[in-house]
Order: structure tokens, then C-alpha cells, then sequence
């Protein structure tokens, strides 16, 4: 089954694994009023090298079967064999996982460039072909990147890297945060151009504090524009910092579902404040 249902607008959130039981009793609470909004769709990430793969499986099962809804585990290539994406994809599988989120994730720490494990797999699309050759019943997202990949050779060869993932079996593409829509649109039109067909999704993070998205930005290199930038840094207050964090990311959706994205994945970093704020706005999902 895809990793959408065939509609006309499509809502995901994404998770990461709680570290200690009050944690995982907050990421439920808040979970219980983000689906007031009727997800499609709920994803959880986990730690580097697979180190939470476990619990990722837990926070997916538990999902499903307390809100019913359909749940995606990410999955990567890092330390990896093949026989061992094997096995977790058929545990996963076994536990009712609906889809997966193919990557080929980041180097371990203190690596700078990605190595493939002996036996394992180098590229997410051949994570891709592996899941729709041997795992066929699961719906499949890949990650896209509207201001390209760190690693990519070119903005070409980015865009080539994905029409692979997508040829090989990828139903939906989930993009990496990034605060300014023309590189998304500009984006939408280069993969268009070079025939990728599926249905590409914004990720959106709405910013709730300065400090926090400049770490994560300076991570994934996504860029926050100058004016936004200073709006934040005018006061040194969390209440000021969340109001024009989500003011922005409520434009932000909106000008987005205006021009006629099938969707929107939002990373809720386990938190439902920022995210309900700018879903009550949109007129396209309370009419759900």
C-alpha cells in the first residue's frame, strides 16, 4: 500500500525515540492532541547506527494501536548488513508497521563520510529496491532535499540520486526542513523536470527557539533567512521566540497548500504546542 492514502491533502508527524519513561509519557500526551488533527500518518527516526532501533519499533506498535493510526519506521543503511535489514524489516512487518522510511542515514560519529558496512547496502536506493522486491507490502518514503544534499556532487546529481530512489520503488518524497518556500518550489520543478512523478511533501519544523534551530540548521546546513533570523534574536524571551516561530511557520504551510502541496510532514520533535498552533490556522485541515 502506498505511504499516503489516495486524498487530497495528506498530514504525517515524526518521532523520535524517547531516552527515559517520562519522556515517553510526554511524547504520548502530546501525541494525544496532535490527533485531534487526523494524521495520516505517524513516523519515528532512531539513533545513530541503529542504536534505538528497538524502540522504535515499540513507539510505532504502540501508536498504532492506542490512536489507530498508520505508522512508518525509519530505516537505514548505517551498520548494517542486508541480512540484517532483512530481519528488522520482517519484525517490523510482523509487528503491523504500514511503511518505511528509506534512507541511507549519516555517517556514525566521528566519521565524516558514510562507509558502507561489509555486506551491507552504500545507497538508499538500493534500500528502496530491497524493501519493493522482498517487502512489497510496505509503502515506501524517501528524502528530499530542496536545498541539496551536504554530500551531493551537485544540485544534478541530487536530483538524479532521488529519481533512482523513486524508479526503484519510492511512493512518496519527504524533504528535509528548509524556511524558504522558493527553494521548495524551485525544487518541485527540478524534479518534475527530470521525471520524478511521485508526490513531494514539505518537512516543516516551525521554530520555537533560536538557540535550538541554529544547532539543528548548522547540522543539516538548511538555512534560515535574514529577516526571520532577526525577528528571533530581537528579544532573549521563549514566549517571543514560539509566537514568531509559529507566525512564521503558519505563512510558511499556508503559501505552501495554497500552491498545491499534496501534503505536509511535520517534525513535531516529539511536541504538539508549535504544530497544533499552526494546524488550527489551516483551513485545508480542519476541513478534514
Amino acid at each position: 500500500m502506498p505511504f499516503y492514502p489516495a486524498k487530497k491533502f495528506c498530514l504525517s508527524f515524526e518521532l523520535f525515540p524517547p531516552r527515559t519513561a517520562a519522556a515517553e509519557q510526554t511524547l504520548y500526551d502530546n501525541l494525544e492532541q496532535l490527533m485531534a488533527f487526523k494524521p495520516d500518518m505517524v513516523t519515528c527516526t532512531y539513533g545513530a547506527g541503529g542504536s534505538t532501533q528497538g524502540k522504535t519499533l515499540e513507539v510505532v506498535t504502540r501508536v498504532k494501536q492506542r490512536f489507530g493510526v498508520r505508522v512508518a519506521s525509519h530505516l537505514t543503511c548505517v551498520g548494517a548488513t542486508v541480512d540484517q535489514l532483512r530481519e528488522y524489516l520482517t519484525t517490523a512487518m510482523e509487528k503491523g508497521v504500514d511503511a518505511i522510511v528509506a534512507l541511507r542515514g549519516d555517517p556514525p560519529k566521528g566519521q565524516e563520510h558514510f562507509t558502507a558496512t561489509q555486506g551491507g547496502l552504500r545507497y538508499a536506493s538500493e534500500l528502496v529496491k530491497l524493501i519493493k522486491a522482498e517487502f512489497p507490502s510496505f509503502g515506501i518514503a524517501v528524502a528530499g532535499y530542496p536545498e541539496v544534499h551536504q554530500e551531493a556532487a551537485s544540485p544534478q546529481a541530487d536530483l538524479e540520486n532521488l529519481k533512482r530512489k523513486i524508479d526503484n520503488g519510492g511512493d512518496v518524497v519527504l524533504t528535509q526542513l528548509f524556511y524558504d518556500n522558493a527553494d521548495f518550489f524551485r525544487y518541485r520543478d527540478n524534479c518534475e523536470a527530470i521525471g520524478v512523478r511521485a508526490p513531494i511533501v514539505p518537512g516543516i519544523l516551525p521554530v520555537t527557539n533560536l538557540a535550538q534551530i541554529q544547532r539543528i540548521t548548522s547540522l543539516c546546513k538548511a538555512r534560515l533567512p535574514e529577516e526571520f533570523l532577526a525577528r528571533l534574536a530581537e528579544r532573549d524571551d521563549a514566549d517571543w521566540q514560539f509566537k514568531v516561530g509559529v507566525e512564521y511557520a503558519t505563512r510558511q504551510v499556508q503559501e505552501l497548500v495554497d500552491r498545491g502541496v499534496p501534503g505536509v510532514h511535520f517534525y513535531v520533535l516529539n511536541k504538539s504546542q508549535a504544530t497544533s498552533a499552526v494546524l488550527r490556522e489551516l483551513s485545508v485541515v480542519s476541513s478534514q
